[in-house]
Formats: C-alpha cells, structure tokens, sequence
C-alpha cells in the first residue's frame, strides 16, 4: 500500500461523521431491515414540502431552457446569481440587513463551507504562528472534529449546566472560562445547537460577536438547523449579521439534502477566499438546489412552508418524543433530557451511567436502534469529553411508530444497565 501524506492520515483516520454517515447510509439508503434510525440528521419527509419540490421541478421542465441550463452549465464557482441576488433581497427584507449579491457564496454543502472556512481562518500561518478555532459550547457539532489540518486545531469550552427541572437540563455559555487568546482564529457556534437542540439566546450571541471583535477574528454562526431557513427553532429569537459575523445556511434541513447546497454569508472578502477555495477543490457547484428554491425567494414563499408546514412538524415530533421518554424511562434512573428548543434531535444525559456512551451504542445497534454516542460531539474538551462519554443524540425526524419503539428499546437497554445486567 502506498503511504499516505499528512493530509490524507487526518482526513483517513477515522472519525464520528462517517460512522454517523455510514449507519445512515445503511439504514436509510440501503432499506436496512428491522432498523431503527435514531442516529442521522437526515430530515422528514414532510408531505407538502416534498409537493413544493415536485411543482417545481415541473415548472423546470415546463420552462425547457431553464431546466436545460440547470442540467447542462456550470454555474460560476461562487454560485447562480440570480440565487445570490433573491436571497441578498430576501434577507434585505427580513432582517434589514445591508447586503447584496456580492456578501453571498455556494459550497457543495454545509460541511464544505466549513471545511473552507476553518482552514481560511485558523491552523498554520507566516511566521510560525498558529491560529484555533474557539467552540463556546461544547457537546457541538459531530462534524467540525475532523476538518482542522492540523492538530490542536480546536479549543473547547464546557458550557454552564442549569438544572431547569425533574430530568431536565440546559446548556448556557460559561463567558468565565473562556479565554480568548492571542490565537484565535474564529469563534464558532451552531444556532439551533447540534447535538443538544440549544438555541444560544441572543444576549449570548452579541456577548460572544464582542468577543470575537475584540481579538480581531469573526464570529461563525452554523444555521444548519435555524432561521430564517429551515427555521426548526422553537423558541423565539432574532437573527443578528454584521461584517464580523459569517453566517452559513443549508438547504438540506429544509428538505433538500441530496442537492447539497451550502450557503455563505458573510464580508466579500471572505465570500471572495471561498470561492477561490472552492473553484480549486469543486470547480462549481450544483445548480438544482438553487434553480428549485429562488423563486421561493422571490415571492417570499419560503416563509410561508417554513411557518406553516417545518417548524410545525418538528415541533410537534419533539413533543412526542418528549413524551415517550417520561412514559417509558424510570422515573428513578438519573436521566436527564436538554431542553428541546430546535433541531431534529434530542440530546440524553445518562450521569453515571456505568458504561461509556459508546458502548450502549454498540449494545442498542444489537437491538436494531441506531443513535449517536456523545463523546464524538466533545471536540477540544477534555472536560467535555468526560461529560459527553454519558450521553447521546437521537433523532425524531423518523416515523412516530420508528421513534417510539426506539425509545421503548432504548429505555429498557438503560435499565439494564443501571442494574448490571
């Protein structure tokens, strides 16, 4: 076998984000039988968002040229601009934001715009310099771990832990232990937060873009999961840009995920790195997604399947299952449930449980229900990772039947292992 350089070690290792890809893969893709799928971030199939992408595939076709363009040209490798100049405008109408086409890039996905990003903004620099990527919240993003191309890439920080009632809790941002340093690169948050479902409140996102002005690097907030697209949050907050944040969304969680379209929002300057990043790596990006959404900008009618049909669904499956882990968990286990405001997950805190997360993962896969074990979410923490190694990330964005005889498994598994057996 040939060696590997560097590169190639980090990105071969091993990591989380293919064993939480390849169960998904296996479950859904493949029609794994008997399998309960608990553990991906794939979305629903919510019936009249999956009617808005087949009307407009049909106005596509219907259009002729339209649909030959989208299928037979590149589109420029910072993405379609008539993309770029209906979202400039929707947010322009939104938010009040100033920005234009030019503030506005496309990557093959959100995990590439951060693949970008991170390795634009920390690792290695002139003069022996070395720049990290600050995690205020860590359990965060089961996909960041790997995408640093260097070691030592992240600094995770333990948020505080509030004990909001029986068998519930919640993350807040512990603004005294974070250090910001000479090296940092970046600040970087998830907005609903992956994998507990925290939404950080807006006084701890304007504390944190202070932070990140102060020692002259960017705020990254990751909207893979929040406003105003695809807009799973359930509690209410205002967005907030400016020159110092970068925003990223993702049409995937709206219900497009196999067009894998990443979007960048952020200074020119950036969008201008990206792109050239991007043209080196991907050439250009695929157009369908943008082709299928931008009229829905136009016409505002994103809103409208956001507010009447998204939010609504998964708010109501995080009610259900909610309400199954209190009808099947013990009330004397020492569980405990993150508070559930967005996302498509729930996120459970087993304290001392007598084995590690990883091994009642291992333990609940023999049983035929998949879910995440906590500790690939402790990225840059040791302390975290200590925390996390009690905990998991299931999914409720499967059928209501799938979830609940999943959480029926899961419950009973706990019990056992509470009691030894």
């Amino acid at each position: 076998m040939f060696e590997k350089s560097l590169f190639a070690q980090r990105l071969t290792g091993g990591s989380g984000i293919e064993t939480l890809m390849e169960d998904l893969g296996h479950a859904m893709a493949e029609g794994g039988a008997g399998i309960r799928m608990l553990g991906g971030g794939n979305p629903a199939l919510i019936p009249e968002v999956s009617a808005c992408w087949r009307r407009r595939m049909r106005e596509l076709l219907d259009e002729g040229a339209r649909f030959d363009r989208m299928m037979a040209v590149y589109d420029p490798p910072k993405g379609n601009h008539r993309f770029a100049l209906a979202l400039a405008a929707f947010l322009q109408r939104a938010y009040g934001w100033d920005v234009g086409a030019e503030h506005i890039g496309i990557t093959a996905g959100g995990q590439s715009a951060f693949f970008y990003l991170f390795n634009l903004l920390a690792g290695e620099f002139a003069r022996g310099r070395r720049r990290r990527v600050l995690l205020p919240v860590v359990p965060e993003y089961i996909g960041y771990a790997n995408q640093g191309l260097g070691a030592d890439f992240f600094l995770g920080v333990m948020p505080e832990i509030e004990h909001t009632g029986p068998h519930a809790f919640k993350y807040r941002v512990d603004f005294a232990r974070l250090k910001i340093g000479a090296d940092l690169g970046a600040i970087c948050v998830s907005r609903p937060t992956n994998p507990s479902g925290n939404v950080l409140t807006d006084a701890e996102i304007v504390h944190l873009d202070a932070l990140a002005r102060e020692a002259g690097g960017p705020l990254l907030i990751d909207n893979a999961y929040g406003e105003p697209f695809p807009g799973i949050v359930f509690t209410k907050i205002r967005p907030v840009w400016n020159e110092n944040i970068i925003l990223t969304f993702s049409l995937s969680k709206l219900g497009l995920p196999g067009t894998r379209t990443g979007i960048i929002v952020a200074h020119p300057d950036v969008i201008r790195a990206v792109t050239s990043m991007n043209t080196i790596v991907g050439l250009a990006n695929g157009t369908i997604g943008q082709a299928i959404v931008t009229p829905l900008l136009e016409s505002g009618e994103i809103l409208e399947l956001v507010r009447a049909h998204v939010r609504p669904f998964y708010e109501r499956k995080a009610a259900n299952a909610r309400r199954w882990i209190a009808q099947y968990f013990d009330d004397a286990l020492d569980y405990h449930v993150h508070a559930s405001e967005g996302a498509l997950f729930l996120w459970l805190w087993f304290r001392g449980l007598p084995i590690s997360a990883a091994e009642l993962y291992a333990r609940l896969k023999f049983r035929g229900v998949l879910v995440v074990p906590g500790h690939f979410f402790a990225i840059g923490s040791a302390e975290a990772e200590r925390h996390a190694s009690e905990c998991i990330r299931l999914s409720f964005a499967m059928d209501d039947a799938v979830v609940e005889e999943g959480i029926a498994i899961l419950a009973d598994e706990v019990a056992r292992v509470y009691a030894g057996r």
